[in-house]
């Protein structure tokens, strides 16, 4: 079964950036798209509906952003270490959240949180104003 786990979390200042990574392991994710989700403080507790998609990568390249992101945020992967990266950039107070990745089998990944099977725990991601 493939398991997947988010690093890179933590406090940064407005406008500075973070990398977060999220590792597939045991399997490789040749056959999966990925994509990052996140959900607001307070409501972890709400599940998996609340969770906003912001990014997705496929293993063909394919990738697609929110609009709240777009310009500032960067997914890529390294095919070689199973693992996708985050960069974010030029970060606000409205971006701090938990950041979870997550895994569906095929070569198309969505925003919509139900399309995924599988999920990291998730990394704090708190911005300063």
């Amino acid at each position: 079964q493939l398991q997947l786990e988010e690093s890179g979390g933590g406090l940064v200042q407005f406008g500075g950036s973070l990398t977060l990574s999220c590792a597939a392991s045991t399997l490789p994710w040749a056959n999966y798209a990925i994509g990052w989700f996140r959900q607001a403080p307070g409501k972890e507790r709400e599940g998996l509906s609340e969770r906003e998609g912001i990014s997705w990568i496929s293993n063909s390249g394919r990738l697609e952003y929110a609009d709240s992101v777009k310009g500032r945020f960067t997914i890529s992967a390294d095919n070689a270490k199973n693992t996708v990266y985050l960069q974010m950039d030029s970060l606000k107070p409205e971006d701090s959240a938990i950041y979870y990745c997550a895994a569906r089998r095929g070569t198309i990944g969505s925003m919509q949180w139900s399309w995924y099977s599988y999920w990291g725990s998730g990394t704090q991601v708190t911005v300063s104003s």
